[in-house]
């Protein structure tokens, strides 16, 4: 059988994503996974969720605003997909949120949140090693429901990337890849900081301001966290700041 031109990008982002060097930046890393599964999926958005060393659940990485939005309120509400599917450390399969009656709703609080934001469905698949559930790859959809055959896709592109958290698929301890995952959520709080003092200085919305600080970080081959703290701290590169 010949491959598709499906086949191709989808080769290139699994390659992409299990062959990073060692030490790279996790939160780039997992942030590269929620765009693969958007662009690869046909989805709306993407987030990552994990447990925390406590075994609490936090999102790690969104591919956009509505995304990171809704995964925020199932932490606050403590109901909902994303959070479910991290706990249980088990694949989730499509949920259309306007299925079922108001007075029998899965998630009552969350949904209508989810569908004010357009999204109709969510899907998850489980960021895992061979032993232990790590969090959640989360899929939401405004219109088009991930296949099985998505949903296989995703999985691969999240075992992707734990591979490269285990260096080049050498098993590591559990407590090595939750120090990591650890370490990118302290690394989310300085890069959420940094989008809005460049949103704010450069009058365009965070969404813009994350693709302007990834792309200069990229062309510097620096560290997404590292370039987020400097700006964090005032210290805006002279390539971004077009404020006179």
């Amino acid at each position: 059988m010949s491959a598709t031109r499906h086949d191709v990008p989808a080769a290139q982002a699994v390659l992409d994503l299990a062959s990073r060097a060692e030490g790279c930046d996790v939160l780039e890393l997992l942030h590269d996974l929620t765009t693969y599964a958007v662009s690869l999926l046909g989805v709306r958005s993407a987030g990552v969720t994990v447990l925390d060393e406590r075994g609490q659940v936090d999102y790690l990485t969104a591919s956009d605003e509505t995304c990171r939005r809704l995964e925020e309120d199932q932490l606050e509400l403590d109901e909902g997909p994303c959070v479910d599917s991290t706990r249980t450390g088990k694949a989730l399969a499509p949920v259309l949120l306007r299925a079922a009656h108001p007075s029998v709703q899965r998630w009552p609080r969350f949904t209508p949140r989810a569908l004010r934001a357009g999204i109709s469905s969510i899907a998850a698949v489980p960021l895992r090693t061979p032993q232990h559930p790590l969090g959640a790859l989360n899929l939401m959809s405004a219109d088009r429901v991930p296949t099985r055959e998505d949903l296989r896709l995703a999985q691969v592109l999240a075992d992707a990337a734990v591979i490269c958290l285990q260096h080049r698929q050498i098993l590591v301890a559990k407590d090595e890849i939750i120090g990591q995952l650890e370490a990118a959520l302290e690394s989310r709080i300085v890069i959420e900081q940094a989008k809005g003092v460049l949103a704010s200085r450069l009058d365009v919305d965070v969404e813009e301001a994350f693709v302007r600080l990834r792309g200069l970080a990229r062309s510097r081959q620096q560290k997404l966290t590292e370039l987020a703290a400097q700006i964090a701290r005032g210290s805006i590169p002279a390539e971004l700041d077009t404020v006179l």
